[in-house]
């Protein structure tokens, strides 16, 4: 078997911690298996470099992101050489690789590129001549720059799952500290239960509502190429039936159960933009704004005009509200809006199943669960197997319990 796999950044926490990590790579090697291993930064040391990055940058220009990328893309660069040399100590040959030396190809939308393109040919020529490779994940380059680029917070998900794409490779295993995906963050609720299986689309919704377990364009990149996922933790033993592992739709999922997961967010933060002339053009050079500013937009609602006026609000992350401020303040003479309101003291919770496409009610259970506790909705958004609400932060982690039990999730 050719497996992939990747590894978090608390499991390479520290050296004690690297040399666990050995341990799993060398219980494939064991079993005759060609490996190819993607690790992250060391915990906490992505949020030191962007701490000395905000210390002396606003972050704002592209300019100032490609150095930014430049800072960031050395945690995984050290954790590597780490995992490389530790293997090699306990006799393997071992090598490690960059994302440039592969190398794996991006856009130049630095501190959150997309990956263009991979040849895994490089990869599977250097499997003959070593036992190991390790690739350093959450990085790339942009040819016509000739930059390093970085994927965003939770890139080297998407690295490892793009490099399992162009091997071919049987298995892309993601381990992190969690032993799988849960219905619901088992923090907030002791009653979550792990899943066996789940969706790529079901686990697509989740991660993109605020499930931190895969980086969204890992989960929809396994998905575009068919790759097989499995969730593992890096601090048990694995078995068979160990993690959870992303499958495409079929009636047994979708028949078995009508909700699989509750997802909560507390990383939105809603933008209103007060009394717009509602005239014909004026939304779409505001979006247009955002869209160039790479800001991505959520929950989108227009209000009723009222005196030829109309208030446009949508959420976005907290990361990017400082580009969406400068974005809207860009189009202020052209849209001539009266006013930008921010509000960061909400939380999102989004209930996500495959089997709302054939079952109705879900919107009433959610609604009716959420009155009784006196929570207001604030907006409200859906597609075909979600439906996301936006209330105030206070009430985020008694929403998510009182709704993972009014669908049947709490674990008997």
């Amino acid at each position: 078997m050719l497996v992939v796999q990747k590894f978090g950044g608390t499991s390479v926490g520290d050296i004690a911690r690297v040399k666990n990590v050995s341990k799993k790579i060398k219980q494939e090697l064991d079993l005759g298996n060609k490996v190819v291993v993607v690790v992250s930064a060391m915990s906490g040391v992505t949020n030191q470099l962007v701490d000395y990055c905000s210390q002396v940058s606003s972050l704002t220009t592209p300019e100032a992101l490609c150095e930014y990328d430049s800072v960031t893309a050395t945690g995984e660069q050290i954790t590597c050489g780490l995992v490389a040399l530790e293997l090699q100590s306990q006799g393997y040959k071992a090598r490690s690789f960059l994302g440039w030396q592969i190398p794996v190809k991006t856009d130049n939308v630095h501190s959150k590129a997309r990956i263009e393109e991979i040849d895994g040919s490089i990869l599977l020529k250097s499997l003959e001549d070593y036992d190991v490779i390790v690739v350093a994940g959450f990085q790339g380059i942009n040819d016509s720059s000739n930059r390093v680029t970085t994927l965003g917070r939770g890139g080297s998900d998407t690295s490892a799952v793009a490099i399992a794409a162009a091997i071919k490779a049987d298995i892309c295993d993601i381990y992190t500290d969690v032993d799988g995906v849960y219905t619901t963050d088992p923090r907030i609720t002791e009653k979550a239960r792990k899943l066996q299986k789940v969706s790529y689309e079901e686990m697509l919704e989740m991660a993109y509502s605020g499930s931190k377990v895969l980086q969204t364009r890992s989960v929809a990149m396994a998905m575009a190429h068919n790759v097989r996922v499995r969730v593992l933790s890096t601090f048990t033993d694995t078995t068979p039936n160990s993690g959870t592992t992303l499958v495409n739709n079929d009636e047994e999922i979708m028949e078995r159960r009508l909700i699989t997961g509750i997802s909560y967010s507390k990383n939105d933060v809603r933008i209103t933009i007060t009394k717009v002339p509602d005239r014909p053009g004026l939304s779409s050079s505001i979006f247009g704004a955002l869209a160039q500013a790479e800001v991505n937009v959520d929950m989108i609602v227009q209000n009723i005009s009222a005196d030829g006026f109309t208030d446009v609000t949508f959420t976005t992350s907290k990361e990017e509200l400082e580009r969406a401020k400068l974005a809207i303040d860009s189009v202020k003479e052209q849209a001539q809006y009266h006013s930008v309101l921010i509000d960061e003291n909400i939380a999102k919770i989004s209930v996500i199943g495959v089997g709302m496409i054939s079952h109705s009610g879900v919107a009433h259970t959610m609604f009716k669960t959420l009155a009784e506790k006196g929570i207001n909705i604030l907006l409200i958004s859906t597609s075909e197997i979600k439906i996301s609400v936006l209330i105030a932060k206070e009430y985020g982690e008694l929403a998510v319990r009182v709704l993972h039990t009014a669908y049947g999730l709490d674990a008997k």
